[in-house]
């Protein structure tokens, strides 16, 4: 390679450096909305089937759905009602 030419390969490659560490932060933004959505939709499906009766409990503390499908969402446990 040409030594006159390494500035100008230094200044893309920290051009380069810095749009794919905003690529990588967009993309943890996202991907962490997109993990609090998921969670506040298991939250209301749980809701959803416990208010339908749909939801029971095993002998281990599992909960196994009326088609007998166990689950293991022990986070979604945890859900309060404020229309009490």
């Amino acid at each position: 390679m040409d030594p006159r030419h390494t500035g100008d390969m230094l200044r893309h490659l920290e051009k380069q450096n810095e749009l794919l560490m905003d690529s990588y932060r967009s993309m943890s933004h996202e991907l962490h909305k997109l993990q609090v959505e998921e969670e506040m939709l298991m939250r209301k499906f749980y809701e959803l089937m416990s208010a339908l009766n749909l939801v029971r409990k095993n002998g281990d503390g599992n909960e196994v759905s009326d088609d007998g499908e166990t689950t293991h969402a022990g986070a979604i446990l945890s859900v309060t009602n404020n229309s009490q």
